[in-house]
């Protein structure tokens, strides 16, 4: 059985850390400052993990093959499952003519004021699709609707990919807390009340931030009305949910909630300055639109068939629990209990859940149903399922290598190293907790997987500084959600639809700062949570 080395570079802390994090810098410099394709990045930083795992923490290197095609069969399914058929109800939308109706609907029904187009589409929108599929989709469907509307496409995946930080704790119905209970022990309403407590901040002010990202002050000036009943429709009802109703429907509801809420505000109320924030550059291009979409407005309600199909057959689904039908817990070979946890004293389990009704195919089902109500023919149905093998081709590869660079840097040890390097820093842990999340989002795309690689390290450095376990468990899963804009897997899938596509690296130099942002005010937030307002923290 391998034991994991936690310092194993010249037994320090330090050095150890220094050169664990090499492969995720060689990855972050590969795609912000070479600009490589995503999934080369990906690829390069394996291959430095695994020199680095096998001649530094001396793990074996056909267990460190078995641990990176775990990470790669998990990337196929569930992930990649979710993706494409999420990107195949997307591309369905788009050849029946569904996504052009839903586009025509903004202009009829919402507004033509690329400020209020950008919180309805980006953030409510976007934050009501991850809250069902996530893993970078509600980027990808967000900023399409966003270019469809006249937005540059680097500025739409930016902004969409910003807004998704709101969402992602609760997203896929509520999947990342409840892991995040499951590995540490902790109260899964406990968890959620305590998310619900950091992240409806983050929501109520990223209106604000992304119109002056968009825009500068000016944009501000003229719609902080509608940022204000957007951002707090939705912090209020995450808030609420979060702490009275548990995980499963704060997104859900929260982004339903303040997208009625922000239409309905924008019908009695317009920005004076609209005319200087038209989303086409000129005028008449958005009365000729207007103009040709007023014949067949009885219609336009096919535009939100496919998204009002996803939300429900999703919500059925989970709910039922149909996703536990036919599931089954396969014991990885050659690497289930053949690793030695040593920060937790304890075999290391290699189980890879296979469920062939996890919520992949619930969107699947969506796919078809969205195919009836439309009257789809065959043909259109299959020449969307081609469009999604030519969008995600390399996606999947990039998520495959990335996944497999997650997984060796958990069976190795390495991260762990990094987790203990950041618990040491002691009265400046509550800080950094944060980051540990960051830093494993970054690696998986996933807050899930970050919350079960670092959940339960928070908690151990938590009860070693007599620091409230719940507080730091649920920042592992609030600093995860700042990464999201900058984790390869979830670029690489926003920009597969469009014409940045293996220019991942371009997004990602537009968002690193935003991120670091977002997770330094976090860190100001739990310190506050820590020692100042203790008591709104949960007890365990």
């Amino acid at each position: 059985m391998f034991h994991q080395l936690l310092t194993p570079i010249g037994h320090s802390t330090a050095l150890s850390f220094l050169v664990g994090i090499i492969p995720i810098v060689i990855v972050l410099v590969l795609l912000g400052v070479v600009r490589a394709p995503a999934w080369i990045a990906a690829l390069c930083g394996l291959v430095a993990g695994l020199i680095e795992a096998v001649a530094g923490w001396q793990m074996p290197f056909h267990l460190a093959l078995d641990s990176v095609a775990e990470g790669m069969v998990f990337a196929l399914w569930p992930i990649m499952w979710i993706v494409w058929n999420a990107m195949w109800l997307y591309n369905l939308s788009q050849r029946t003519g569904a996504f052009a109706q839903f586009r025509d609907w903004m202009y009829r029904y919402a507004t033509e004021d690329r400020r209020i187009q950008l919180l309805i589409i980006a953030f409510s929108f976007g934050a009501l699709m991850e809250g069902i599929s996530g893993f970078g989709t509600p980027v990808a469907i967000a900023s399409a609707l966003l270019v469809g509307l006249g937005f540059p496409v680097l500025e739409a995946v930016t902004y969409a990919l910003i807004f998704d930080t709101a969402p992602v704790a609760f997203g896929a119905l509520g999947v990342p807390i409840v892991t995040l209970g499951s590995v540490t022990n902790l109260n899964v309403s406990a968890l959620s009340s305590m998310v619900g407590r950091q992240l409806p901040i983050f929501a109520f002010l990223l209106p604000f931030y992304v119109i002056v990202v968009m825009g500068g002050w000016k944009a501000l000036k003229g719609a902080w009305p509608v940022a204000l009943v957007g951002g707090l429709s939705y912090a209020l009802t995450q808030f609420a949910v979060a702490n009275y109703l548990g995980p499963a429907l704060p997104d859900v509801l929260a982004a339903l909630v303040s997208l009625v809420c922000i239409v309905l505000f924008t019908r009695v109320w317009r920005p004076k300055d609209t005319d200087q924030f038209r989303s086409f550059a000129h005028t008449g291009a958005y009365r000729e639109m207007a103009a040709a979409s007023e014949a067949p407005a009885g219609r336009l309600w096919r535009g939100w068939v496919p998204w009002l199909t996803v939300t429900g057959v999703v919500i059925v689904w989970t709910f039922l629990k149909v996703a536990d039908h036919g599931a089954q817990k396969v014991h990885w070979p050659g690497l289930d209990k053949q690793v030695y946890l040593t920060l937790y004293h304890k075999p290391y389990e290699a189980v890879w859940a296979f469920q062939p009704l996890a919520t992949g195919t619930a969107i699947l089902v969506a796919v078809i149903l969205t195919a009836l109500f439309l009257r789809a023919g065959w043909k259109t149905f299959w020449l969307a399922a081609a469009d999604t093998w030519k969008q995600l081709t390399f996606p999947i590869l990039t998520v495959m290598f990335i996944l497999g660079l997650a997984y060796l840097y958990n069976y190795s040890g390495m991260a762990y190293t990094l987790g203990v390097a950041v618990a040491a820093l002691g009265s400046w842990f509550p800080f950094f907790s944060g980051f540990l999340g960051w830093i494993a989002c970054f690696l998986s795309g996933s807050d899930t997987s970050s919350n079960a690689l670092f959940g339960n390290l928070q908690v151990v450095a938590a009860n070693r500084l007599h620091l409230n376990p719940v507080l730091m468990a649920a920042t592992n899963s609030s600093g995860a959600v700042m990464s999201k804009m900058i984790s390869p897997q979830n670029v690489t899938t926003g920009v597969s639809t469009g014409e940045l596509r293996g220019k991942e690296g371009l997004v990602i130099r537009r968002t690193f700062w935003h991120s670091i942002i977002l997770t330094v005010i976090l860190g100001i937030l739990v310190v506050l949570q820590a020692h100042a307002w203790s008591g709104m923290v949960p007890h365990p």
